[in-house]
């Protein structure tokens, strides 16, 4: 029989987004339940860089590791589990399934965050985070003055490969096979600004340990580089707010300035909504997300009085 949980507060997500609001809402003296599957992608973030107060960088598991002690010393519950459906009962009350349990709860906040997509190159995924990298804004400074490649064949992978002109001189662009489908204006700016671009399907990624070092055309051509940016895209893990009626926009959750959701109730923040998914800008929603569910709690009691 599955076991049946309650909480005043359910938080599905254990990353920046959640745990920064387990924090807010446990030291409002709410009964907060964090229910986490493992899934946060700072945990493959070997070195944070831009995560403010940390001038000497940490590492993403560290920073979740601290995090989950400071909501754990405030009260929070947490929960390693996967909740599989979930759907609105009573009133703003949401039942939420999985395979160990069934959870109740007056709030809910979704923190379930992204998945970045890894280009489909035997080999690169033992580089993410040491040359297979996602985000200009994290990691551009790090590798400045470096041999850098862009993967992609749209207006966004053009776009990428001039902004990292900013940080090296020395930046190409890879389709891996894929015909450039970039505008006449993307075009110009590509060669005025004299950026390579190999149309030759990639067979393999050279590393040592971990490290990225070549790529391997189908030609048997090599190209070395020091790290590779993508913009294949991601996956949002969306499917929970979709269950219960939420808005959703090329699968990001839409909220307001509060977090909230299209569904009564509902909250959402982090990378699974349409802010820049930044590790600070994600515990700033969860903040932010917390504050408006303690508000909304509070309104509700005053008014049931």
């Amino acid at each position: 029989m599955a076991q049946r949980i309650k909480a005043e507060v359910i938080i599905v997500g254990g990353g920046l987004a959640g745990l920064s609001a387990a924090v807010y809402l446990s030291r409002s003296m709410r009964d907060v339940l964090v229910i986490d599957s493992g899934k946060s992608m700072a945990r493959a973030e070997p070195k944070v860089e831009n995560y403010l107060g940390f001038p000497d960088a940490i590492n993403g598991g560290e920073l979740l590791r601290r995090s989950v002690r400071q909501a754990l010393r405030y009260g929070t519950r947490m929960k390693h589990d996967e909740v599989l459906s979930a759907r609105r009962t009573r009133g703003r009350t949401f039942t939420l399934r999985s395979r160990k349990a069934i959870y109740r709860c007056n709030r809910l906040l979704l923190a379930t965050g992204i998945f970045h997509v890894p280009p489909a190159i035997p080999g690169i995924r033992r580089c993410l985070g040491r040359g297979l990298y996602f985000c200009r804004d994290c990691d551009g400074y790090r590798v400045r003055g470096r041999d850098l490649a862009i993967y992609g064949w749209t207006n966004e992978a053009a776009d990428y490969a001039l902004g990292m002109l900013l940080y090296s001189p020395r930046v190409s662009i890879v389709t891996d096979g894929h015909k450039p489908h970039w505008d006449r204006r993307h075009r110009r700016w590509i060669r005025e600004h004299k950026i390579p671009v190999f149309v030759e399907r990639i067979m393999r990624a050279k590393q040592r340990h971990g490290h990225l070092r070549e790529l391997v055309f189908k030609d048997g051509a090599r190209f070395t580089l020091d790290a590779l940016f993508t913009t294949r895209g991601d996956l949002y893990y969306s499917k929970i707010a979709k269950n219960l009626g939420a808005k959703i926009r090329d699968g990001e959750i839409v909220v307001d300035l509060e977090m909230r959701t299209s569904v009564p109730g509902l909250f959402a923040a982090g990378c699974v909504t349409p802010a820049n998914c930044q590790m600070i800008i994600a515990a700033g929603q969860g903040a932010t997300a917390a504050q408006a569910i303690n508000h909304d709690l509070l309104c509700e009691r005053l008014g049931a009085a």
